[in-house]
C-alpha cells in the first residue's frame, strides 16, 4: 500500500487569539498540519483550499457562532462528512450538548478540560482519518488494476481471437483443398488443430464473460425467474431437439437483480444441468424454491452425474473441474460466473450432491417481496 506523505489537518476556530494559542501548543507535537480560524467566515475560505482532518469549534463567537458554523459546514459536500469537536465554556447545560450532537458533532468537550482527554479525542479522529486516506488510495489502486485488467481484456479478446481464427481457417482450408494429398493421420492432425483453436476461442469468450459480469453496473428490478429459464430451456431443446429431459419450471418464481446477470445465471446453471444429464435415458431438471430455516432459496436440481462432495469446495473457482473435459466438455468457467453474480447480488450459492445421483444447486437472492434499495 502507497504511504501517505500529507500531514492530517487540523482546523481550529475560536474568536480568542489567547484560546488558540492554548490549543496550538497542546497539539504541536502531534504530526499534523494545524490551521487557525478567528471567525465563521475564515473558517469557511480555509475549507475551500483545504481538506481538513478534523476541525475544533469554539460556540461562542460574534457574527456566527459554532452552531451556525456547523451547520454550513455540513451543508457543503466537501465538509459534509468533516468530523468536528465542540469546545467551549458555556453552554455547559445537557440541552445545549444534545444541540451540539444534532448539528453532527463527533464530540463535545467542555472547559476546563484535561488536556488529555483533547489530546486523546484528537488523535482517535486522526487515527480514522489515516485509515479512511489508506483505504481511499487503496481503492484508487484497485480501480487502477481493474481499468488496466479491461484493457488486458479487450486487448486478449482482439489480439488473440484474430490469430485463433486464422489457424482455425487455414486448418480448414487445408482440410478443404488438399485433402486428396493428405492421409489419415494428416487430416487427424489438423482436425486435432481446429479443435484446439475452437476450445481456446471459447475459453477467451467465457473468461471475457467471467471479466464483464464483475464489473457491469447493476439495474435492478423485480425479475421472472421462471420466465427467464423457460427461455433457456428452449433454446436448450433447440439445440439438441433429439434429446429428451423432463424440465419443471416452477411458475412465477421472481426476486430482486440485474435481469441481464441474473439470465447469465441461470443459462449456466441450465446448461450445466443439461451437460451432466447428457448420458441418462431421460434426464430430469427442475428450478424450483422451497423455504429453509425461514429463507427462501432457489434451486437447480438434475438427475445427471452428480460429484463427489469432498471437492465441493472447489467447485465454484475459476478452471476448476470435477469430471474429465473428454466425457463432459467445458472450461470450467460457468460456475465462477455464476457464484461472481450471485456475490454481486448479496446473495449466497452452494451445491449439494453424490456421485451418478444428480446434483442441487442453491442459490438466494433478495427477498422478492421487498424492494431493491439494499442492492443499489
Amino acid at each position: 500500500m502507497m504511504a501517505l506523505t500529507n500531514k492530517p489537518k487540523i482546523l481550529m476556530v475560536d474568536d480568542k487569539p489567547a484560546n488558540l494559542l492554548a490549543l496550538r501548543r497542546l497539539l504541536k507535537d502531534m504530526p499534523v498540519e494545524l490551521y487557525e480560524a478567528t471567525n465563521g467566515n475564515e473558517a469557511l475560505r480555509l475549507t475551500l483550499h483545504h481538506d481538513f482532518a478534523l476541525a475544533l469549534l469554539d460556540i461562542q463567537m460574534p457574527e456566527m457562532d459554532g452552531y451556525e458554523l456547523a451547520e454550513l459546514l455540513r451543508q457543503e459536500e466537501k465538509t459534509a462528512r468533516m468530523p468536528f469537536i465542540f469546545i467551549s465554556a458555556i453552554y455547559t447545560e445537557h440541552i445545549n450538548i444534545f444541540h451540539g450532537y444534532e448539528k453532527g458533532a463527533f464530540s463535545y468537550i467542555v472547559k476546563p478540560f484535561e488536556p488529555e482527554i483533547l489530546l486523546n479525542k484528537v488523535k482517535l479522529f486522526i487515527d480514522m482519518y489515516q485509515h479512511e486516506q489508506a483505504l481511499r488510495q487503496r481503492t484508487i489502486e484497485l480501480m487502477q488494476i481493474n481499468e488496466e485488467l479491461e484493457a488486458f481484456s479487450y486487448s486478449v479478446s482482439h489480439d488473440l481471437r484474430a490469430p485463433l481464427r486464422a489457424i482455425d481457417g487455414f486448418s480448414q482450408a487445408l482440410l478443404d483443398d488438399y485433402e486428396d494429398k493428405l492421409d489419415d493421420t494428416g487430416r487427424g492432425y489438423l482436425a486435432r488443430v481446429r479443435s484446439g483453436a475452437q476450445r481456446m476461442g471459447t475459453l477467451i469468450d467465457d473468461i471475457l464473460n467471467l471479466s464483464r459480469v464483475s464489473r457491469a453496473e447493476l439495474n435492478i428490478q423485480q425479475v421472472n425467474l421462471s420466465a427467464l429459464a423457460e427461455e433457456v430451456c428452449t433454446e436448450l431443446q433447440a439445440n439438441e431437439p433429439e434429446r429428451y429431459v423432463n424440465l419443471h419450471i416452477a411458475s412465477d418464481l421472481k426476486a430482486w437483480g440485474d435481469r441481464h446477470l441474473l439470465r447469465i445465471m441461470l443459462e449456466n446453471l441450465l446448461h450445466n444441468a443439461w451437460k451432466y444429464t447428457a448420458k441418462r435415458e431421460q434426464g430430469r431438471i427442475e428450478l424450483g424454491m422451497k423455504d429453509q430455516n425461514g429463507e427462501y432459496t432457489f434451486f437447480v436440481q438434475d438427475n445427471g452425474a452428480g460429484f463427489d462432495m469432498r471437492h465441493a469446495k472447489n467447485l465454484f473457482g475459476a478452471f476448476q473441474r470435477l469430471h474429465d473435459a473428454a466425457e463432459f466438455p467445458g472450461t470450467g468457467i460457468g460456475l465462477a460466473t455464476v457464484k461472481r453474480i450471485i456475490n454481486r447480488h448479496y446473495g449466497r450459492v452452494w451445491a449439494e450432491a453424490a456421485v451418478d445421483e444428480g446434483a442441487v444447486f442453491y442459490f438466494t437472492l433478495p427477498d422478492m417481496t421487498g424492494s431493491e434499495s439494499a442492492l443499489t
